[in-house]
């Protein structure tokens, strides 16, 4: 299960996204907003704790340029949100930076790319290796157990 969550931004994107990919077999858990004003840390919220909570596997956040999303969606500890615009940059967030949540800007990105994105971050696994070894290091940061030194 895919969550995806919106501002009153995003509406229109996430509707495609659902759809277009709903049709090759991913379900989603709708967080909303279904258009009415809304404030994006909330449905950040709402979306990484059914992440955290075990009830999806992955999520998708959708504002005006995806930056408010991200910054909230990366308060939330466990959570590795990355602002996705580009697809190189989208399929290595997964695979080198095990992304749990894809945020994207509805004020940015034309429906049809965000599609496009979003079925490969979906569908690009983590590489795991020596990439691990650098998640393992931003759970330190998020614990406090790193240091500069």
């Amino acid at each position: 299960m895919i969550a995806i969550g919106c501002d009153h931004a995003g509406v229109e994107m996430k509707k495609a996204i659902i759809d277009a990919l709903t049709e090759k077999g991913f379900e989603f858990k709708d967080l909303g907003t279904d258009g009415k004003p809304c404030d994006y840390p909330v449905v950040a919220k709402a979306l990484c704790d059914e992440i955290i909570n075990g009830n999806c596997e992955k999520g998708i956040l959708i504002c005006g340029t995806g930056i408010g999303m991200s910054m909230s969606a990366n308060k939330v500890k466990g959570i590795r949100a990355a602002l996705c615009s580009d697809s190189f940059s989208t399929k290595f967030t997964r695979l080198h930076n095990d992304a749990n949540v894809m945020c994207m800007g509805a004020r940015v990105l034309g429906n049809g790319l965000a599609v496009e994105l979003a079925e490969i971050f979906l569908t690009t696994g983590f590489e795991g290796g020596r990439h691990q070894r650098r998640i393992n290091l931003i759970n330190d940061i998020e614990n406090n157990n790193l240091t500069s030194d």
